[in-house]
């Protein structure tokens, strides 16, 4: 018996992690289609995340259940011992051809965001420059630590006398810019911070700094040397509302920023969700720059074999009218059906 299927713009990649062979997890497959989990690299400098599909025996097998009716996942239809196919699945095959006008595309396309992740670097509402942290007395020499070169500010650190003066307003924005500049900065010797770097370290024992080929990235350098600094004006103010409730400073760590818990704590709305992202993954590779690999969609012909006993093919013949299924995804989305029976 030979059932032949046409199908066009069948997709090949795959946004959910795990399996369908398997019992869902309870919260459900993980959305891996985000640009950040697809920018991600295993150990092996693989990206793990960005899955191809291909035509499987198990395809094959979903699509006849689908064909009788049978709309549980594979495991499930596997499991019952009412099994159509029990017994018969090592003499099905099949052959997978492509359409030789419009074989493989390879397009954008854009994903609906499936996890409410927010944009990094945005924010909603109005901006609360009147917060206490921008307008109090201490607010000159907090925020000025960010104003330092990094000669004067290994001086600020090493030494807890040393007062930071500057006429300079501050507010969330101009705060943002400045850390936003410093992120930019390379990496630096480790010999040239090497005294205020063991002086964060014995402040922050719990702070792992990444260094790496003997450098250090100077945003961390001025973040802890803002913790450092709140600690010092403490004894002096009320820095209380300056601080989050877990006397941490908002949006800041000892090591880095985020933008948008930053921007969160001073802006009148919430943080602006992401709609979707482009299915892309941007990667460089030696020898050949930048190369992206996009969401590809197939088209072609698919000649699923069964070796079974007339009777049998009768049978599934005779259920694959009675369930007279039209159309459906071959993998993922796209369109397929059945052209003949044979």
């Amino acid at each position: 018996m030979r059932i032949t299927i046409k199908y066009e713009a069948s997709w090949r990649n795959s946004f959910l992690d795990g399996s369908n062979n398997e019992p869902l997890p309870k919260g459900g497959r993980t959305f891996i289609g985000s640009m950040t989990t697809l920018g991600k690299r295993d150990s092996q400098g693989d990206y793990p995340n960005f899955i191809k599909r291909d035509i499987t025996h198990d395809t094959v097998m979903g699509v006849l259940n689908r064909l009788i009716g049978d709309q549980r996942k594979l495991y499930q239809s596997r499991n019952c011992p009412n099994y159509f196919f029990s017994g018969l699945e090592e003499n099905i095959s099949f052959n997978d051809q492509q359409d030789q006008i419009k074989p493989i595309n390879s397009e954008t396309v854009y994903i609906r965001n499936m996890e409410g992740n927010t944009d990094q670097n945005a924010f909603t509402g109005m901006i609360n420059a009147n917060d206490p942290v921008f307008t109090s007395d201490y607010s000159s020499e907090f925020w000025g630590v960010l104003t330092l070169d990094i000669e004067n500010l290994c001086r600020f650190i090493g030494d807890p006398g040393c007062q930071i003066h500057t006429d300079e307003q501050f507010d969330p924005v101009n705060v943002l810019q400045k850390l936003d500049e410093l992120n930019k900065l390379k990496a630096i010797d480790l010999e040239t911070v090497k005294d205020a770097l063991e002086t964060l370290q014995k402040s922050f024992p719990d702070v792992a700094y990444k260094i790496l080929d003997s450098k250090i990235k100077p945003i961390e350098i001025y973040c802890s040397a803002l913790y450092l600094q709140i600690s010092r004006l403490s004894k002096g103010h009320d820095v209380s509302m300056a601080l989050t409730k877990n006397g941490g400073i908002a949006g800041i760590s000892k090591r880095g920023f985020t933008p948008k818990d930053f921007m969160d704590r001073y802006t009148t709305g919430s943080k602006k969700p992401i709609w979707g992202n482009p299915y892309q993954l941007k990667e460089r590779r030696k020898g050949e720059g930048e190369v992206v690999s996009l969401l590809t969609k197939a088209n072609g012909t698919l000649d699923i074999h069964l070796d079974i006993p007339d009777e049998k093919a009768q049978q599934l013949k005779d259920m694959i009218e009675a369930a007279g299924v039209s159309s459906f995804y071959l993998g993922k989305k796209g369109l397929a059906y059945v052209d003949a029976i044979r």
